[in-house]
């Protein structure tokens, strides 16, 4: 096992621009969806398109209301994409239902060359359900193995695998699980698991890279989920090594967590574009 760089690492540019077609939900309150994944990319020096999966209602005191998007609009906006611009990354989110699973896996597919970050988004910060519970068993089928990255918290690695996840070593066992259904890498999120410290472990068929740090006291954490997964996502799309890519964004979101602005009675957003202006 080795151990990631550090929290206050810098955060050292990608080699080019990549360019990274997210298909994910939008979120009103800017805090999480493809609003905080453009901003993520736009940061870090990538190129964010997007195929919006569905509109939701909300702030940052949770969800009131969710509009899926047709599929075939869905599919429409990233062929529309791809047949333009191009992609060197793929970055999903919310899928919603088993439609809208299929219709995502059927892009990426038409794309196998292109890397995938795949967050299995399941729940949102304040509680509403973002996937039906029929979706899980496509979501296990057709998206975990296209994952270059599959990116998990406690409760979504529990729902894919049928397992605990309480502690590091539960962590473990999900993620090479996950990696049985097919999934080329997971990082296993710590964030809902018990302890002073955050562990996020990098499990590939290789090894594993544990990234650990301080448990930040705040309540600005709406959208890390998101965040996380586009950054990698950024990484990638630049030419990053997978394991460079998590490093450095575990980095860009352990900062934006300390640099949130204090938006919103509830679980506030974090400060997105502080590369841009240290």
């Amino acid at each position: 096992m080795t151990q990631a760089p550090s929290p206050d690492s810098a955060i050292p540019a990608g080699p080019f621009l990549g360019r990274v077609l997210v298909l994910a939900g939008s979120d009103s309150g800017g805090g999480a969806g493809v609003q905080a994944d453009i901003k993520t990319v736009t940061a870090l020096g990538g190129y964010a398109a997007t195929a919006i999966t569905a509109i939701t209602v909300q702030n940052t005191l949770g969800v009131t209301g969710v509009y899926p998007i047709p599929l075939d609009v869905i599919e429409a906006q990233a062929r529309a994409v791809l047949d333009d611009i191009g992609a060197d990354a793929f970055k999903t989110g919310m899928l919603g239902d088993v439609g809208v699973v299929e219709t995502v896996a059927r892009v990426l597919a038409s794309a196998p060359h292109v890397p995938a970050v795949v967050d299995p988004v399941m729940i949102a910060k304040g509680g509403a359900p973002l996937l039906a519970d029929r979706a899980i068993d496509a979501v296990k089928a057709l998206m975990i193995p296209r994952a270059t990255l599959l990116t998990p918290n406690a409760p979504e690695a529990s729902a894919l695998t049928g397992l605990p996840v309480e502690t590091i070593d539960d962590q473990r066992r999900a993620g090479e699980a996950l990696l049985e259904l097919g999934a080329h890498a997971v990082l296993m999120k710590g964030g809902h698991v018990a302890g002073e410290r955050v562990v996020d472990l990098l499990i590939t068929r290789q090894g594993e890279t544990s990234f650990e740090g301080e448990r930040i006291d705040t309540r600005h954490t709406h959208g890390t989920g998101c965040t996380l997964a586009s950054a990698i996502a950024t990484g990638l799309s630049q030419g990053l090594p997978l394991t460079q890519a998590v490093a450095r964004a575990w980095n860009y979101v352990h900062e934006a967590m300390l640099r949130a602005p204090g938006l919103g009675q509830g679980h506030g957003p974090l400060d997105h574009a502080w590369p841009v202006r240290k």
